[in-house]
């Protein structure tokens, strides 16, 4: 058996997006496990692809490859970090060079002489129809590799199954549906049953000794553990251990010093546990961190930061740090050239303590742990595909240096035309990266393939189950609504590290030292402002809607606004005063009374003072310190600082989403909201006159916006030549991009798709229905008739979606995932609602009466008719 297997069995999951796989174990307990298998196919290799990019440093993941037909896409799953994956015998050669991560896969048992060195799959064991005393007597005697079964799962014991492992000893692949922490589900596998059956212990009680660690592997203590402590620590994911004496000991019940469970593990002997744990306070029960003493070198500093970011001294110099950005940037640039200078071994080494100083003040100040870095630099060693690791622009220039291709190809871009054709000649050799390091999206021809594949293509990125994610909002949302302020506050603290804030709102009228910008942003804002105060005014109503149904029956409509509206504003980290404008400005402009904007501050307790600017402009009456469901909640039912609100609007991450719906659908809180939301997308469409340029411009404007987006290119009638001149442009472009692993994330679940013409174009996009719609056509305007669903639509080649974002007027709050079938982006109309009115005269009453009576009749609510006919009967007197 591997060494570096952490459990005696991998777990099997059919949800690798969340970890969610119904029935069985949770996603914690599965996580705290850290060895999943997957089965990938063409169709789900997306959703491995980007759990492996979220996962792969946490979990130890085993992956049968055998359904994928291209080396290109296993190369993949090497590079987003799977520990193994299995594919034919006969391809093995093909992966010669990732030695120990690729190893065969079989389905027979006579085919168990495959194996090489680095193990061996045999999948769909059938216990049923193998001869298993065969089976035994011939393999246990063998010293084999390790090797990995997997059972057909319909016809498998499962307790027979792992003890036929055992006596080979084989790993046995288990689905987490089979498996349970519950000691009270007999129909399952008692997970900390299968590992004390596994574990060998010398001691007369039978306790295993365990090394509890923290995440970044220093060894906190020892202390001791049986099957039940083990059972009791998956269930409450907390630190369980068996005292020797009192029986189970829940770590911190009395003096608070908790623990959260990571990760167990065995060790190479099955001989000890290995608990990870996240610690709150203290480990020993002396005035140190850990029973083997304090932490030392980079962890102690790491605990001292983050104890300058909680509470520092007066005067404290790391204080000034966290508080001053510009400061802190300037010091790490000048302690990395002072490192960069050093000579000798002692300047070195001062130089680089100093540069890990400042470093990890900055890791710290944004919420970062070391053990995020740690995770970080392991994944990356995970990688297969190698960047050339060519210095960046001024930094190669400063030091005189060159970067080969790369410079060629920056030098021919620079000679090229600005606004060269798609009919232009095919891109040089320098101007085209190995293939191996391209950014490029997918192809599919839609002559070749049916619609199914192409709806199969289109398929969003997955997001987590909505089960999941309430999960998590709900408790959130009741403290919100149960404690107010207080409890705001709190996660504000948590959540944004703003822990000098006293107050969760700011409230207008805003001080003038909060809005403090360089003219030129005043500017931008300016324009913007007014340009999207004009699209939105214009979009009122002129008088209300009268109409005369029938002689004596004055039916009518008129507007009025929503009175009090919360807009969230993603922050943080970000400054985002578009979204500020295109919330506020039809606010004001609807007449909304009280308009709330809640943002997240950051880590000083500040907020942008972009996002304040904004605010006083469009007549805000407060801005709620706070981000997230708990900012959601707290404009949903109100504190005793925050006005409740009767709607809310704004763009924002699956919490913030989650937290919308919820409100919306709970009658207590009384609130509406704008529309469901999802990761942010594009649809390009564009014919043989569009720039190759501008197309791979616009596709990567959306696609910087997150690993979870997705963009689309629907080429018309596009020849060989031309779809490559538009994936050099999307890959030169990307690669001068500072967030190029986004970017390379949201491509990897994007596609191009080839159409014969406009109307087969139009079909799929109008199935599709787009966030943002991308017209390069040479007869854009036409086309606009023929779009049916999508957010917002910019035509022609001199209208960037990034112009919509801004400062055009139009909004850009848009539905997305599908949803502009059913939903308008944010419009003065999502500020205002409508009411009927009927105005009768007896003239009137007369002629609809009878019908009136007949209708109540039918439905037997005799008072309806009542009320009509005593009326009809008064005018008879």
């Amino acid at each position: 058996m591997e060494t570096t297997l952490p459990l005696p069995f991998l777990v099997g999951v059919s949800a690798p997006p969340d970890l969610a796989p119904g029935e069985g174990l949770t996603s914690n307990e599965l996580s705290c496990l850290g060895s999943v298998f997957f089965d990938v196919t063409q169709q789900n290799l997306d959703e491995v692809l980007n759990f492996l990019a979220q996962h792969n440093s946490s979990h130890q993941t085993f992956v049968d490859a055998t359904d994928l037909d291209s080396k290109d896409s296993v190369v993949s799953v090497l590079d987003h970090g799977a520990k193994k994956v299995f594919v034919q015998p006969e391809r093995l050669s093909d992966f010669a060079d990732f030695k120990g991560r690729v190893a065969p896969a079989v389905t027979k048992t006579s085919e168990l002489k495959a194996a090489t060195q680095y193990g061996l799959l045999l999948k769909d064991f059938d216990q049923t129809r193998c001869d298993v005393a065969e089976f035994l007597e011939k393999n246990k005697t063998k010293k084999t590799p390790p090797i990995y079964i997997k059972p057909a799962a319909e016809r498998t014991v499962y307790e027979h199954f792992v003890d036929i492992c055992a006596q080979i000893s084989a790993i046995p692949i288990l689905p987490s549906t089979a498996l349970t922490t519950d000691k009270n589900d007999d129909k399952k596998l008692f997970v900390s049953k299968l590992l004390s059956g596994s574990w060998s212990s010398d001691r007369s009680d039978k306790l295993m000794p365990t090394v509890v660690c923290d995440e970044r592997g220093v060894a906190l203590g020892l202390v001791y553990s049986s099957e039940e402590s083990v059972a009791e620590s998956l269930r409450t994911q907390t630190g369980v251990y068996q005292s020797r004496k009192r029986g189970l000991w829940y770590k911190g019940a009395t003096s608070g010093d908790t623990q959260e469970l990571v990760r167990i593990s065995l060790d190479c002997d099955n001989d000890a546990l290995k608990f990870v744990i996240r610690q709150k306070g203290r480990f020993c029960h002396l005035d140190q961190f850990g029973c083997f003493g304090d932490l030392k070198g980079i962890s102690k500093l790491e605990q001292t930061l983050v104890s300058r970011k909680q509470s520092a001294p007066e005067g404290s110099y790391t204080a000034r740090l966290f508080s001053d950005e510009k400061l802190l940037r300037a010091k790490i640039m000048e302690e990395a050239e002072e490192l960069c200078d050093a000579k000798t071994p002692e300047d070195v080494a001062f130089e680089a303590a100093d540069l890990i100083y400042f470093a990890l003040t900055k890791a710290v100040s944004a919420g970062v742990s070391l053990a995020d870095i740690e995770r970080n630099l392991d994944g990356k060693s995970l990688k297969v595909k190698r960047r050339t690791g060519n210095a960046k622009g001024k930094w190669a220039e400063k030091e005189g240096i060159t970067n080969g291709t790369a410079d060629k190809a920056q030098e021919a871009a620079k000679q090229a035309p600005a606004a060269a054709p798609l009919t232009s000649a095919p891109a040089t050799e320098a101007q085209t990266a190995p293939s191996s390091d391209r950014i490029t999206m997918k192809r599919l021809d839609v002559s070749k393939i049916g619609a199914a594949q192409v709806s199969e293509a289109l398929k969003r990125p997955s997001q987590k189950s909505a089960d999941a994610i309430l999960g998590i909002v709900k408790p959130i949302i009741n403290d919100i609504r149960e404690n107010g302020d207080k409890a705001l506050l709190s996660y504000t603290h948590k959540f944004e590290k703003a822990t000098s804030l006293t107050s969760p709102v700011l409230k207008a009228p805003f001080p003038k030292e909060l809005m403090q910008l360089p003219e030129e942003t005043i500017k931008a804002i300016d324009i913007s402002y007014e340009n999207i105060r004009k699209f939105h005014a214009a979009q009122k109503e002129d008088k209300p809607l009268r109409v005369e149904t029938m002689p004596g029956v004055i039916c009518s409509r008129f507007a009025r606004p929503i009175e009090r509206v919360g807009l969230y504003v993603p922050g943080g980290t970000a400054v985002l005063p578009s979204t500020a404008l295109m919330l506020g400005v039809p606010a004001m402009v609807a007449g909304c009374e009280k308009i709330v904007i809640a943002s997240p501050p950051r880590s000083d307790g500040s907020i942008t003072p972009e996002i304040v600017y904004v605010a006083h402009k469009v007549g805000a009456e407060s801005i709620v310190l706070a981000g997230g469901a708990q900012a959601v909640a707290a404009m949903a039912y109100g504190t005793e600082s925050v006005t409740k609100v009767d709607k809310i609007l704004g763009p924002g991450n699956q919490f913030v989403t989650a937290g919308k719906m919820f409100v919306s659908n709970d009658t207590n809180a009384g609130v509406g909201i704008d529309m469901p939301a999802g990761p942010s997308e594009v649809l390009v469409i564009a014919d043989k006159d569009a720039n190759p340029a501008f197309v791979a411009s616009d596709l990567l404007s959306q696609a910087e916006h997150g690993v979870d987006s997705q963009v689309i290119l629907l080429a018309v009638d596009l020849n060989e030549q031309q779809l490559q001149a538009i994936e050099d442009e999307l890959h030169n472009q990307a690669m001068a991009l500072p967030r190029v692993d986004i970017v390379r994330g949201a491509i990897s679940h994007s596609v191009t798709i080839q159409t014969r013409d406009i109307d087969e174009a139009m079909r799929i996009s109008n199935e599709y229905a787009p966030e943002h719609l991308i017209l390069q056509l040479n007869n854009a305007e036409e086309v606009v008739d023929k779009v049916m669903n999508a957010g917002s639509v910019f035509i022609g080649q001199w209208t960037p979606e990034s112009v919509g974002d801004y400062s055009a007027g139009v909004n850009h709050s848009l539905p997305t995932y599908g949803y502009a079938k059913q939903y308008s982006g944010v419009n003065l109309g999502s500020f205002v609602k409508h009411i009927t009115s009927s105005n009768l005269t007896a003239e009137g009453l007369r002629n609809v009466g009878q019908a009136v009576e007949q209708l109540a009749k039918v439905e037997e609510l005799e008072a309806h008719r009542r009320a009509v006919s005593i009326r009809l009967a008064s005018m008879q007197k």
